[in-house]
């Protein structure tokens, strides 16, 4: 059986209903059509397939705000430029601090690395994939390439 997918309406979060602890751990969870998102625990019932698919479909993007020109979002950087944190957009603060444990907190330097299939960020000597949702909500400020034999 294939694994279905879900996104948590609370915080965002895609996963397959087949990994999380209320799928394996519930003597009820072969009747159960609840779902609890493994991010941040929030419980709710599962969506006719045809409602999830419709709304998908409806669903509009979060636009931003007109920012200046020299600040732009992870997902606008090329492969291998630097750009300093600027702020971390609006997401969970719970979000804040996963990509804060990591080094991904305003004034670090970071270089994009890839951006297919994921946003792949180098901060220091660790290498970060985000989800592209979140890499919209990273706004950096470009840096100037360094010259080279320096």
């Amino acid at each position: 059986m294939a694994d279905e997918y879900v996104t948590c309406p609370f915080c965002g979060f895609e996963f397959a209903t087949q990994d999380t602890l209320c799928h394996h751990g519930c003597p009820l969870g072969a009747m159960c059509r609840m779902n609890r998102c493994p991010n941040c625990q929030y419980e709710f019932a599962e969506q006719p397939k045809a409602v999830s698919w419709v709304s998908s479909l409806l669903r509009r993007r979060k636009r931003l705000p007109e920012l200046p020109e020299h600040v732009v979002s992870v997902r606008d950087l090329r492969p291998g430029e630097r750009a300093r944190v600027l702020c971390l957009g609006g997401g969970p603060s719970t979000r804040h601090n996963n990509l804060a444990v990591f080094g991904v907190v305003p004034g670090a330097d970071v270089t994009l690395v890839q951006q297919r299939p994921a946003p792949v960020l180098r901060v220091g000597e660790t290498e970060l994939a985000v989800d592209p949702a979140i890499a919209r909500e990273i706004l950096v400020e470009r840096m100037e390439p360094e010259p080279v034999g320096s």
